[in-house]
């Protein structure tokens, strides 16, 4: 079995360490050994790659992307106009984009239909590239509710708990619930509470049945407080936080997904720019409190996971690091957005044991660029610094996937 060894690299290893001048080795699909240089010898036959001035992060990971959604100014008119056929092929595309951005692994949160597992076979197998895919299907939303237009609407506890079995039986290895109105949706508002504690509760003890976690959507803090009483396992966004459904949060050990840049790119537009006025008027009056909200959960220690939202307005595949920036200047320091890009990111989905850190046993997703995030985050947005993007120990993208 052939190896390649990085050397004389610094390693972001996605426990908190940093190795500034290290060999790594790969043997097949995982990574067969990592430490400082002076520790090793290299193996006979192995592929060279000399790592000076480069940083080796593993694979990123973003925990709320959609890949149906085109960044459209509108993507709910956008989405209705297509057939599920071109939804699919323009899905692959932004997959592509995404594992060229150094993601090797995304958490997709709700698609128009099933088709979401065709791509994730597809790239499983070679026939498409693209990042490791967790994948919920369609997001269950109530009657009328925010993401109808990717979800599937039920009402009461029996449909509900049939709805999170046909997700989990198309291949749906999370659920997504819907517990608060959203800024896409017309008709819907962020601070109001959707779906019934009593759903929620029965989507979560169905989805814990077959070993499934649950992510759940709410910017409003009635939403999230129900959400959490269920038992999910991450609020999605959490915008309009307050002090109880925080220490919910906390005590509860529930992660949050903020989604920083969601609203951002939604709100950084000019009306006339394509985004429904009710959209835009929605992002613009909740961005300064989305900000508050995720200060107020690193303050208080809430368990962060990074997700981009991928897919809405504005807010480009491919341009998911854009998130880490975001972070940092609310008040993360660069070494606590790359574990919640990476470990954290691995530990909520479910994946800890395979991805999320450097180290022995481990698959080798990898991402080798030029330069010093822990100095300049937003390096990692400049695609032209990457070197090389490894998946299972292959390069898939990057120069190094020419040779």
């Amino acid at each position: 079995m052939k190896s390649i060894t990085i050397r004389s690299v610094r390693v972001i290893d996605g426990t908190g360490r940093t190795i500034e001048r290290a060999t790594v080795i790969i043997r097949g699909s995982r990574i067969a050994a990592v430490g400082p240089d002076r520790d090793f010898s290299l193996p006979r036959g192995t592929i060279k790659i000399d790592g000076r001035g480069l940083t080796l992060l593993p694979g990123l990971i973003d925990c709320h992307v959609h890949l149906c959604l085109g960044a459209e100014p509108d993507v709910v008119g956008a989405i209705a106009q297509e057939t599920p056929t071109l939804t699919l092929l323009k899905s692959s595309v932004a997959a592509r984009q995404t594992l060229e951005a150094g993601f090797t692994t995304v958490r997709d949160v709700g698609s128009r239909d099933h088709s979401i597992f065709t791509l994730q076979r597809a790239i499983e197998t070679g026939l498409a590239p693209g990042p490791r895919i967790a994948a919920a299907g369609l997001a269950i939303c109530m009657v009328g509710g925010h993401a109808r237009f990717i979800g599937q609407e039920v009402e009461g506890v029996q449909q509900v708990r049939a709805v999170v079995q046909a997700q989990i039986s198309a291949g749906a290895s999370v659920i997504k619930v819907i517990a608060s109105g959203g800024v896409l949706t017309p008709g819907t508002s962020p601070d109001q509470a959707q779906m019934t504690l009593e759903e929620l509760r029965a989507a979560v003890e169905e989805a814990q049945r077959a070993g499934r976690k649950v992510a759940a959507h709410a910017h409003g803090a009635s939403g999230m407080k129900n959400a959490i009483h269920a038992g999910v396992h991450s609020i999605e966004h959490a915008t309009l936080m307050d002090e109880e459904a925080a220490a919910l949060m906390k005590q509860q050990g529930v992660f949050m997904v903020p989604t920083l840049s969601a609203l951002a790119t939604t709100a950084a537009c000019r009306l006339g720019c394509g985004i429904p006025e009710s959209a835009l008027d929605k992002a613009k009056s909740m961005t300064r409190r989305h900000q508050v909200s995720f200060k107020n959960a690193l303050r208080d220690g809430i368990r962060i996971a990074m997700g981009t939202d991928a897919g809405t307005p504005f807010n480009f595949h491919g341009e998911n690091a854009q998130e880490l920036e975001r972070m940092v200047s609310f008040g993360m320091s660069p070494m606590q957005a790359i574990l919640a890009s990476t470990s954290s990111a691995a530990g909520l989905i479910g994946i800890q044991d395979q991805v999320g850190t450097i180290e022995k046993g481990k698959l080798a997703d990898l991402l080798l660029f030029e330069g010093n995030p822990l100095r300049h985050i937003d390096r990692l947005r400049d695609r032209s610094r990457i070197i090389g993007v490894m998946q299972a120990g292959k390069f898939v993208a990057g120069p190094l996937s020419k040779t």
